[in-house]
């Protein structure tokens, strides 16, 4: 074979859709940046200002050509935050909150305001799986008697960039690479961490993302949060700067890395089933909301710029003052109609609720609504059910795409006579929203407050919260990461950015992907908040679920344990060597509802293995019931046995491993199961 005619280069070869397409590529290196419009860039990393911490204008031309290209360069899936999974529920405030808002949803503690909540990952493809390492959404639309009330937030409670402007770059960056769309919901690759070395406030998302926080058990599980400083404005216009917090009832856990490879070839809908299960089940998820204020005078108290979107507000400093809760009690009807097509957007507020200078969300006060136009067809995206305000909607906006309202008379402006000039503003005082009247002033500035400019002192702060267990698991995730770059140099860079962290970990990271370990010290720095850490939530057994590993022949203890375990509010299931019913050593059958060629460990909570000489027999006939024990071991996860049933451990004993003799005290061993089960994890056996 002559190898030139197989060069792509070579022009003999050309066809003439080639040369046609030639006329389009564009190579960008080493070229002056321009808009769309020819027009020559001064600065692309901050959109335009009034003063460096003032609101973003909307003028700002070469921001919002960048944004809307960005916001319509998918079609039709979400550009990010494409996976997703939502519920209906209601939310019920504590006490009132007039003190600090007038917002009316805020006030009545007997009054439910419906709830829609969507859970997401970001990265991914609606095609990708669950339990991918990445950020999850947790966006949460209010009906309010008032209008809908949107409160758009992520599981953590920083993000990677502090200005909008540079949304587009980072969702670029961590994407699949555009020459050949690899790899899929993945931030393991090249791209990704050369942006991160190049674009230093990434540090302290970057921890979290390596942490377990991003890898979380259940959408039940996981904390949620508005990310940006937002207002608070009572009836006298007396306003506090705020945070916005869910707290899950039944904590905050995660899987372990080698858990969710697994789960995303066995389940890739494994988050999903299981907040569609335990809602199906009456297991409603429940969140407490929390708020953070701080008073308008004590803006400037802190060693962080309270208005960063890359900081957080220490819990220990600024307490989270629990005000309320949100139930999820009902599954869609229809996936598409309800999760697919709502639609949120951070400047759906009710009054008492308003804005503030965050670079990040005045740039996303745009981009919402931007979005929606190309994802929904048009403007008209208000009138789908599952966004339709309960509230009466009236203004003078008419027509336009997928128009479900029929508007009759004349009129479709203001002010006008014909219609007795309604409908009609209404005043504060009745209800009307009116902006917080923060006096703004400055120079038009494309520029970022000095107060911005620390990357790393809570980076530090994180790491230091950590846990030794969570530590092991944040260098482990940056050794998978960056142990798949394809560029040395990027690996290395990484290591001497989180030298600024702290000079341990970048030591840590470096032992395990072939780099020059950092030689000066790095952060000094010793603050920690203990809130960070996962390893103090909240310990429950509600809704875990238990494989109860069992076969023809076990022991007749088993239908008392697994009552003692469902009074626990447990999910027992059995699983055996086949479908069917099993039956009991003298007496009594129960139901198998899972086979061990189609179930795994990594589905469960917990292990029990069952005794009764004949029930492990026929389990040891079987290869699979050494690897699901075996695996559960793996992963730290509880195991119980009773009697014989013990032959078939891993290890004879250890943290989280409860054995009793057959006709011993299973009251008793129950009850030290399920405080075993409550630990969620048994770190100290060993670490995975």
């Amino acid at each position: 074979m002559d190898k030139s005619n197989a060069n792509p280069n070579n022009k003999k070869n050309k066809t003439s859709k080639d040369q046609q397409l030639e006329q389009f590529t564009v190579d960008n290196d080493g070229t002056h940046m321009t808009t769309n419009q020819g027009l020559k860039v001064s600065e692309d990393e901050f959109s335009l200002k009034a003063g460096e911490r003032g609101p973003t204008l909307m003028e700002d031309f070469h921001f919002r050509e960048k944004m809307t290209h960005f916001d319509h360069e998918r079609i039709p899936e979400r550009i990010v935050h494409a996976r997703g999974f939502g519920a209906h529920g209601y939310f019920q405030v504590y006490e009132s909150m007039k003190e600090y808002t007038s917002a009316a949803f805020l006030q009545d503690p007997s009054i439910q305001t419906p709830v829609f909540v969507r859970f997401s990952t970001v990265a991914g493809s609606r095609g990708s799986a669950d339990t991918v390492r990445d950020v999850r959404g947790f966006a949460a639309k209010f009906y309010t008697e008032e209008g809908n009330y949107d409160l758009v937030g992520n599981n953590m409670p920083v993000f990677f960039i502090q200005d909008a402007m540079k949304f587009p770059d980072f969702i670029h960056a961590v994407k699949p690479e555009p020459h050949n769309e690899i790899p899929q919901a993945q931030s393991a690759h090249d791209t990704f961490w050369d942006f991160v070395v190049n674009n230093t406030e990434t540090a302290h998302m970057v921890m979290w993302a390596m942490s377990d926080r991003s890898l979380p058990r259940s959408f039940r599980m996981m904390e949620g949060f508005g990310v940006h400083t937002f207002r608070f404005v009572n009836d006298e216009g007396k306003a506090h700067f705020i945070k916005f917090h869910w707290k899950p009832v039944l904590g905050v856990h995660s899987l372990v890395w080698d858990e969710t490879q697994k789960l995303a070839g066995k389940d890739p809908d494994f988050n999903r089933r299981d907040l569609w299960d335990a809602i199906e089940s009456g297991n409603y998820p429940e969140y407490e909301f929390g708020v953070q204020m701080i008073a308008e005078d004590e803006e400037f108290n802190f060693d962080f710029d309270i208005l960063d979107p890359t900081k957080v507000w220490p819990e220990e400093m600024i307490p989270v003052k629990i005000i309320g809760k949100m139930t999820l009690n009902r599954n869609t009807d229809n996936f598409f109609a309800e999760t697919e097509q709502i639609a949120f957007h951070p400047g759906h507020v009710v009054p008492g609720i308003d804005f503030t200078n965050d670079p990040l969300l005045q740039g996303r006060l745009f981009s919402y609504t931007d979005t929606q136009l190309s994802r929904l067809g048009g403007p008209n995206f208000h009138e789908i059910p599952i966004n339709r305000s309960v509230s009466p909607v009236h203004n003078n906006q008419r027509d336009g795409i997928h128009r479900m309202t029929i508007n009759k008379g004349p009129v479709s402006y203001h002010k006008n006579g014909i219609a007795g000039n309604t409908p009609k503003p209404v005043p504060r005082e009745q209800g009307g929203y009116e902006h917080y009247t923060e006096k703004v002033e400055g120079r038009k500035v494309r520029a970022r407050s000095d107060s911005f400019k620390d990357h790393y002192s809570q980076a530090a702060m994180f790491w230091n919260s950590m846990s030794e267990v969570e530590q092991q698991h944040i260098v482990a995730a940056f050794q998978f990461e960056l142990g798949k770059l394809e560029r040395k140099e990027i690996r290395q860079q990484v290591v001497d950015m989180f030298a600024n962290v702290n000079s341990e970990l970048a030591k840590r990271i470096s032992d395990g992907i072939g780099t020059i370990p950092p030689q000066s010290a790095g952060s000094a720095s010793t603050e920690s908040s203990p809130a960070l850490s996962m390893m103090n939530t909240i310990k429950s057994t509600a809704t875990r679920k238990v494989a109860v590993i069992a076969a023809n022949g076990y022991t007749d203890e088993l239908p008392i344990i697994i009552e003692q375990l469902k009074q626990a509010d447990l999910t027992v299931e059995i699983v055996s060597v086949k479908l069917g019913m099993i039956r009991g050593e003298s007496s009594g059958e129960s139901e198998v509802k899972h086979a061990l060629l189609g179930a795994d460990s990594v589905l469960f909570d917990a292990v029990l293995i069952v005794g009764g000489s004949s029930s492990i027999s026929e389990l040891k006939s079987e290869p699979k019931t050494v690897d699901f024990i075996k695996e559960a071991y793996q992963h730290l996860k509880p195991i119980g046995a009773i009697g014989e049933g013990a032959n078939l451990l891993p290890a004879a004993n250890g943290e989280g491993i409860v054995v009793v003799k057959e006709g011993g005290d299973m009251k008793t061993f129950a009850h030290s199961f399920i405080d075993a089960i409550a630990a969620h994890r048994h770190w100290t056996r060993t670490v995975s």
